[in-house]
């Protein structure tokens, strides 16, 4: 088969669809890899890393889309991408087909098989693919607030709560009676 993986175009999307130790296990097991020139880059892999690993390089999406049997995204494809579809081709990536009418006329149109990331499930009715995005998003959450708090985002500029720094004392007048406790 004929695996294909382009440049995500999505704004601030910099993830890439495979990784060059994926590309060696599918080439070692036969099948091709055409990544597109640049496609890794923003997730710190060099065009180099994939041909060593035995892709082959294509200059552009649309030698993605136009030569490959699957494509391997990240994110669901845009209005420039679905385009490019044809049909038969194989369409892995998140999709979040629930809210958005309009990509699955698009993709039903095409006649493309497209398997969203997001509803892969195990046999034991987990889901897999969307596991490791969920465990990333809880250990970016304190992150992500802490930034939110921050004065020049608009926050109190104050500590989250958990911090024992932003505890405040019992009360303010207690604090000044006494200036041993305002000292701990």
């Amino acid at each position: 088969m004929l695996v294909g993986v382009p440049k995500e175009i999505k704004d601030n999307e910099y993830r890439v669809g495979t990784v060059p130790s994926t590309v060696r296990e599918l080439t070692d097991k036969g099948h091709q890899v055409l990544i597109e020139t640049g496609a890794g880059t923003g997730a710190g892999f060099l065009d180099s890393d994939y041909q060593g690993a035995g892709a082959e390089i294509a200059p552009d999406a649309d030698t993605v889309f136009g030569r490959a049997e699957l494509i391997v995204k990240v994110k669901e494809p845009v209005g420039a991408e679905r385009k490019k579809l044809q049909r038969g081709q194989v369409l892995f990536a998140y999709l979040h087909l629930a809210p958005d009418r309009a990509q699955t006329e698009a993709l039903m149109a095409a006649g493309v098989t497209a398997i969203a990331y997001e509803t892969v499930t195990s046999p034991q009715g987990t889901l897999p693919l969307l596991t490791p995005m969920s465990e990333v998003a809880g250990r970016m959450a304190p992150q992500v607030g802490a930034h939110c708090l921050e004065k020049e985002n608009g926050g109190a500029a104050c500590c989250s709560p958990a911090c024992r720094a932003s505890r405040r004392p019992a009360s303010s007048s207690s604090a000044a009676a006494s200036p041993e406790r305002a000292r701990r």
